[in-house]
């Protein structure tokens, strides 16, 4: 039951004793070749990827969020993600910068009203409010309209309940008949079901109007396919949307949630940052040409993944016999390359567990290891909203930081919480304070 809610002290413990590579048995049925070897990695992600799609556990998930890019497989796969990247190039991703700040001045106005009704300090619940921030980002990008706040949370309900119900039934495989019994797939099949019909609302809304949108949505309905010239279909476009906010709001919720966590018990820090910003901002909120200037902020955000990385852990199954530095993949083997356990590895990383974003500065990177730091994957799959993320949390950094102080909060220590993505278990509670 411990490894079914938390597997990671498990893992850490098993490869610690045993080495960087070694067999498990997910939920004591399947065997899986658990790996922190960031060149084994390299090898089935990237070097020897076509040999290596993502196995029936991540395909499975396809059952709830349709077969958009982080579900689909083979020539779909790679015809749908040339078709959308040029959707994410830098270029269009600043473009959307505007929109990102106003929803980040939306969701902190809330807690400036709380701020003044208290005397200026009030504490705060990080992760319900990044996880609103993040999440409206993304929903804003997606859709430019004015979004519902009810639905906006039903749907982040939603997401939710699919994902705690799916990693459960992954990982504790002989609760299947049980759930079944309780018709709890055909529940969570009804909840897909329900924000799918959302985000199809949302859709054909967009498709009844003559007005011009700069936006995620308006890319995917616009689009066309080189061979044949035609768009997508509505399934389509649902099944790419829906990832989108799936894959959008979740990864970078949590790494915001963890960067606040982090920079609390780390002052000296919060005054680095502040004094690259007074340098470059004065007292505005940043734009997109000036991030470039606020390389500190990246450098944070970074370390922040490094040890919190979103997507902790993926999985491949080897299509064809295959080896890598003596080690025997036959046909069939499941490998789950285990992201947080290469980016707190002793021997890749100088006292892995301190909270150092001067390890990104751009002459430490250089000496970094290929594949020793990977939090958006590796590889022809690595992750295509990897600049939009990046960029959305240095903006909500930034403004935040302009804004308030934030102090630490004594709590009991905060737990993980690894379903498909790194989540705190807990709420993590931080003071803030108004700044003059």
């Amino acid at each position: 039951m411990l490894i079914a809610a938390n597997p990671i002290p498990i893992l850490n413990s098993y490869l610690n004793t045993y080495g960087d590579t070694l067999i498990m048995y997910i939920g004591g049925v399947r065997p899986t070749l658990l790996t922190r070897d960031p060149g084994l990695v390299q090898h089935i992600l990237q070097k020897n990827h076509r040999n290596y799609p993502k196995s029936e556990l991540s395909h499975g998930i396809a059952r709830y969020l349709g077969h958009g890019l982080l579900t689909s497989e083979g020539s779909y796969w790679l015809q749908q993600r040339r078709l959308i990247q040029p959707g994410f190039h830098r270029q269009r991703v600043a473009g959307l910068v505007e929109l990102m700040q106003a929803e980040i001045n939306e969701c902190l106005k809330p807690l400036k009203r709380q701020l003044a009704q208290e005397g200026g300090s009030t504490e705060v619940e990080v992760h319900r409010l990044m996880t609103t921030t993040a999440f409206r980002i993304i929903a804003r990008s997606t859709f430019s309209t004015n979004l519902d706040n009810a639905k906006l949370e039903r749907m982040s309900a939603l997401l939710t309940a699919i994902q705690a119900f799916y990693v459960r039934s992954i990982r504790q495989p002989y609760l299947r008949p049980w759930l079944a019994l309780r018709n709890q797939f055909r529940q969570h099949d009804e909840l897909a079901t329900e924000l799918r019909e959302m985000v199809r609302s949302y859709v054909r809304q967009r498709q009844q109007t003559d007005d011009s949108y700069d936006d995620l949505l308006q890319m995917l309905l616009d689009v066309r396919y080189e061979d044949t010239g035609a768009p997508m279909t509505e399934e389509q476009v649902v099944d790419e949307a829906l990832i989108l906010l799936v894959a959008g709001h979740e990864t970078s919720a949590n790494a915001l949630s963890w960067m606040w966590y982090l920079l609390a018990q780390h002052p000296s820090v919060v005054a680095q940052m502040r004094a690259d910003m007074t340098q470059v901002l004065c007292d505005r909120s940043a734009a997109f040409a000036d991030l470039p200037n606020l390389g500190y902020s990246l450098q944070i955000v970074q370390e922040t993944m490094r040890l919190y990385p979103p997507a902790w852990i993926v999985d491949r199954v080897a299509q064809e016999d295959d080896s890598y530095n003596g080690i025997r993949l036959p046909k069939g083997t499941m490998i789950s390359a285990y992201l947080l356990g290469i980016h707190h590895a002793p021997s890749l990383w100088e006292d892995a567990e301190a909270f150092r974003p001067e390890r990104f500065a751009p002459e430490q990177m250089k000496q970094q290891p290929p594949y020793a730091y990977i939090p958006f994957g590796g590889g022809p799959r690595l992750c295509i909203g990897n600049q939009f993320a990046l960029t959305e949390m240095q903006l909500v950094l930034l403004e935040m930081l302009r804004r308030f102080d934030i102090d630490w909060v004594e709590q009991p220590p905060i737990q993980l919480q690894p379903l498909i993505t790194l989540r705190p278990r807990q709420e993590i509670r931080l003071r803030f304070r108004s700044r003059s």
